[in-house]
C-alpha cells in the first residue's frame, strides 16, 4: 500500500513539476474568441498557414479561412432549404430547394459578398526558418443574402414561381439578421 502511495505521489510531483503539463504547453493563437466567431449578424472564419515562404503561408491561411466561410454559408443555406421543405406541402418543394442549393453553390464559387479581412498576423520562426500566417475574415449575413437575391434574378434556370419562393426565403433570413442588431 505504501509503495502505491509513493508511486502516485511521485507521478503527481513529476506532473506538477512540468510547467506545460502532460498535454504540452497551452498556446494562444491570434484571432480566437467571440470577436472571431460567427454570430447572428456575421459569418466569421480564421485560417492558419505555414511555409518556408511567406506568400505561400499567407495563401494557405487565406484558403483555409475562405473554405470555412463557404462551409458555414452552405450549411446555413442547407438548413434554410431543409426548413422550407419541412414547412411546405408543395409537391415541387424539393425542386425549389435544389434550385436554392444550386444558387448557394454558384454564389460561393463566384464571389463571397461583402468579404472583409478583419485581421492578419505573420510570424517567422528563425530556428525552423518557417512563416506562420493567421487570417480572419467576416461576411455580413444580410449582405450575403442580398447578393444571393441578385444572383437568383440572373439565373436563367429559376422560373418566376421559384424566384418568388427563393425571395421569400432570403427576405426572411435578411429580416432575422436585422432584428438581432
Amino acid at each position: 500500500m505504501k509503495t502505491k502511495f509513493l508511486f502516485a505521489a511521485l507521478i503527481l510531483l513529476i506532473a506538477g513539476a512540468c510547467s506545460s503539463g502532460m498535454l504540452g504547453k497551452k498556446v494562444k493563437e491570434p484571432f480566437r474568441g467571440n470577436a472571431y466567431e460567427s454570430n447572428n449578424r456575421f459569418f466569421r472564419a480564421t485560417g492558419k498557414g505555414e511555409s518556408s515562404q511567406d506568400n505561400i503561408a499567407r495563401g494557405k491561411a487565406d484558403i483555409e479561412a475562405k473554405s470555412q466561410l463557404a462551409g458555414q454559408v452552405s450549411t446555413t443555406m442547407k438548413q434554410v432549404a431543409d426548413q422550407y421543405l419541412g414547412q411546405t406541402e408543395n409537391e415541387r418543394a424539393a425542386d425549389v430547394a435544389d434550385k436554392f442549393q444550386s444558387l448557394v453553390r454558384q454564389t460561393m464559387n463566384t464571389n463571397m459578398a461583402d468579404l472583409r479581412k478583419i485581421g492578419e498576423q505573420k510570424f517567422y520562426n528563425e530556428k525552423e526558418k518557417k512563416y506562420t500566417v493567421f487570417i480572419a475574415y467576416e461576411i455580413k449575413k444580410n449582405a450575403m443574402f442580398r447578393f444571393m437575391k441578385k444572383q437568383a434574378k440572373t439565373d436563367q434556370t429559376i422560373d418566376e414561381r421559384q424566384m418568388k419562393i427563393i425571395d421569400e426565403i432570403l427576405d426572411r433570413q435578411i429580416k432575422e439578421t436585422e432584428e438581432d442588431n
